[in-house]
C-alpha cells in the first residue's frame, strides 16, 4: 500500500457521524437516496459536509459543452462537499447517488467547526485530508487533459492498485479488490464502456492483467506511462 494519508483507510462515517457524539445525537438524522438522485447541485448553498454511511455517490460537473465530467465516485465511509469548512458558499459541483439504497449522514459546518475545535490533532488531519483530495483530483484532471485513453486506464490502475490492492502469495499476483463498476471506471477515465472493455482486454492478451466483475488482477508490473 502507498503512503497516503491518515484517511484514505479509514471509514470517516465511524469517527465523524454526529450520532456517535452525546451533544448532537437527538437531533441528527440520515438522508436517504435512491439511484440518479441529487444530493446538490452545481450553484446550491454549501452549508454541510457529508458522510456515506452507504452505497455510492458521483461528484462532478457539466463543461461549457454540456458534457458531464466525473470528478469522483465515492463509496462508504467517504466524505464529501468539504470545501465548505474551507469557506465555499456556493457548490462548484453536483453530488449524486448512483446506486438504489444510498444513506447519507449530513453535518452542518457549524457541527463540523465545534467537532474540530474540540479536538486540534483531529482538525489538523481533516486538512490534510482535504489537502490530499485537491492534489489528487488535480492529477487525475491533468490525465483526462493531457493523455490518451489506455494511459488514463493504467494510471487509474496503479492508482487502484495503491489503495485496494494486495500481494496474493500463492499466484504470486496483485489482486484489486474495488469498489467499481466498468461503468464508474469509464465515467472516472472519461471514456465510454465499450471502449473501456476493449482496453482492458487489450491490457489481458498482453498478459499484463486478468479481471472480473469484483476484481482485477496484475500479472506482472504495468507499463510506465509517465
Amino acid at each position: 500500500m502507498s503512503p497516503i494519508w491518515f484517511f484514505e483507510d479509514v471509514n470517516l462515517f465511524k469517527i465523524l457521524c454526529p450520532h456517535k457524539f452525546k451533544a448532537y445525537k437527538a437531533n441528527h438524522e440520515f438522508d436517504h437516496y435512491k439511484k440518479s438522485d441529487y444530493i446538490y447541485f452545481e450553484d446550491d448553498q454549501a452549508s454541510k459536509v457529508y458522510l456515506i454511511e452507504k452505497g455510492k455517490v458521483k461528484l462532478g460537473y457539466y463543461g461549457e459543452d454540456g458534457e458531464e465530467v466525473v470528478k469522483a465516485i465515492l463509496t462508504k465511509g467517504e466524505l464529501f462537499g468539504e470545501t465548505a469548512i474551507l469557506g465555499e458558499s456556493v457548490r462548484q459541483e453536483f453530488a449524486q447517488s448512483i446506486d438504489n439504497a444510498t444513506s447519507i449522514c449530513p453535518i452542518g459546518v457549524d457541527t463540523m467547526y465545534n467537532l474540530m475545535r474540540d479536538n486540534q490533532t483531529f482538525s489538523f488531519k481533516i486538512y490534510k485530508f482535504i489537502g490530499f483530495r485537491f492534489k489528487k483530483l488535480e492529477r487525475r484532471l491533468k490525465l483526462l487533459m493531457f493523455k490518451d485513453c489506455k494511459t488514463r486506464l493504467i494510471e487509474f490502475l496503479g492508482d487502484m492498485c495503491a489503495e485496494y490492492g494486495y500481494d496474493c502469495k500463492e499466484t504470486e499476483q496483485t489482486i484489486i479488490k474495488h469498489p467499481y463498476t466498468q461503468k464508474d471506471i469509464a465515467s472516472l477515465i472519461g471514456t465510454s464502456r465499450p471502449t473501456l472493455n476493449i482496453l482492458l482486454k487489450e491490457l489481458k492478451e498482453e498478459q499484463y492483467i486478468d479481471f472480473n466483475r469484483k476484481e482485477i488482477r496484475l500479472r506482472k508490473k504495468l507499463p510506465n506511462v509517465s
